[in-house]
Order: C-alpha cells, then structure tokens, then sequence
C-alpha cells in the first residue's frame, strides 16, 4: 500500500489586513505602462504585508501578500526587442539617407514621387520603433519563500525596473521584519505558508498549475525536515 503524506493546516491566528482598514502605510509605488495599458500599485502596509493591485486594461486584481512566506527581494528582469530596434535604426538611416539625397539634388521632376517614397520609409520607421518600443518589456516578480509559487508578475515597459529599485529599500527592510516573525520550527514554516497558498488560490492570485507545483515543493520539503 502507498504511503501518503499529510499536513495538517494549522497555523499561527494572523488575519491579513482588510485593505480598507489599513492602519499605517509605510512604502507607496505605482508603475505604469500606458503603452501596454497596465498599471502596478503596490504599498507595504502595517509592517508585515504588501498590498497589490494591478490593472491590466480592464481586469483589475487587488488583494494583501503575507510578507513572511515571501522569498526575498523580487526578481527582475529585461528583454530586449534586438530585431525590431535594428529594424528602427535601418530605417531611419534609410529615411535620412533619402532625405540629404532628395535635398541635394538639383532635379526637380521627380522629387513628388522621391518625397512619396521617403515618407512612406518615414511611416515605417516610426511603426517599427513603436514595436521595439511594444515588445521591449521589464518584468517583476515574487515567488513564495518555500513553495516558489509566483505571488506577484507584472510585465511592464521600460521605466519599471527603475521604479521597483527605488522601492526596493523599503521594501527589504519590511522582508527583513516580517522574516523575523515566523515561527521557529520549519515544519510550522511549511504548514503556514501551505494555508497561504490556499488563500491565495481562493482569491485567484495563484492558478491550479501553479498552487499545485507548489504545493508538491513543500510537501518534499516537509518530508525531509520530519525525517531530520
């Protein structure tokens, strides 16, 4: 017969914060990417939680992350449209490369159609800078301290990087506390943030996949510190 393993979901009595009963605000930042119509407000609230809400065009997510199951510092990173910008610089060289042409010639017959052309590689250019500027994206993102369960994703332009860092300070120091207040033993570790998971799952934060990955990380590590 198969050994099935059990945790029993118990925790420490912590109600997250009501966001509309919020006692003390410590950090504020909001990220916006009009381009991509999606918006990143995140404020570190009585000590311990992160209140998020994101906005993408018409769907709004609001909800409160427990920063004590919460892995560090968020991760971020950068790609870069290389092949669109390389597009954006040949045309562009090519625009003014037809403009010095046009205006040093001395014919003027067939200027009209000359000018036609060079606006129409104009129109191109400015539409493949727009696209560089689309799909060059910065990302930020939370994963859970055991589980590894994506908390927090947001993709937005260039411009959120720069806006995370500056927040980044607070936000540590807040990390730095809320690590402090967990329990002591892993298994009670494990067991607490299994019942946030479940939380955040219920209020759509975490999809099955992920919830269920996640959940199997801490199972394995569970295992492990009972068997120490």
């Amino acid at each position: 017969m198969p050994v099935t393993e059990h945790i029993v979901l118990e925790s420490d009595v912590r109600e997250v914060p009501d966001l509309r009963a919020v006692r003390r605000v410590h950090a504020a930042l909001e990220v916006r990417s009009r381009l991509r119509c999606r918006v990143l407000h995140l404020r570190v609230i009585d000590y311990y939680y992160l209140a998020v809400r994101s906005r993408v065009r018409s769907a709004e997510l609001e909800y409160v992350l427990d920063l004590r199951f919460v892995a560090g510092l968020p991760q971020l990173s950068r790609r870069i449209a290389w092949r669109w910008i390389t597009a954006a610089l040949a045309f562009a060289a090519l625009t003014i490369g037809m403009g010095a042409w046009i205006g040093s010639s001395a014919t003027p017959w067939w200027r009209h159609e000359a000018l036609g052309a060079c606006a129409t590689v104009a129109g191109v250019w400015a539409l493949a800078t727009l696209i560089a500027a689309y799909r060059t994206t910065e990302t930020v993102r939370l994963l859970s301290a055991h589980g590894q369960a994506r908390l927090l994703e947001f993709t937005g332009g260039v411009g959120t990087l720069r806006a995370i860092r500056r927040f980044m300070p607070k936000l540590a120091a807040h990390l730095k506390l809320a690590a402090a207040a967990r329990r002591p033993a892993r298994a009670d570790q494990l067991r607490d943030e299994m019942r946030e998971h479940q939380r955040l799952r219920k209020l759509g934060v975490l999809g099955t996949e992920d919830y269920e990955a996640s959940k199997t990380r801490i199972l394995a590590q569970h295992t492990r510190s009972s068997k120490a």
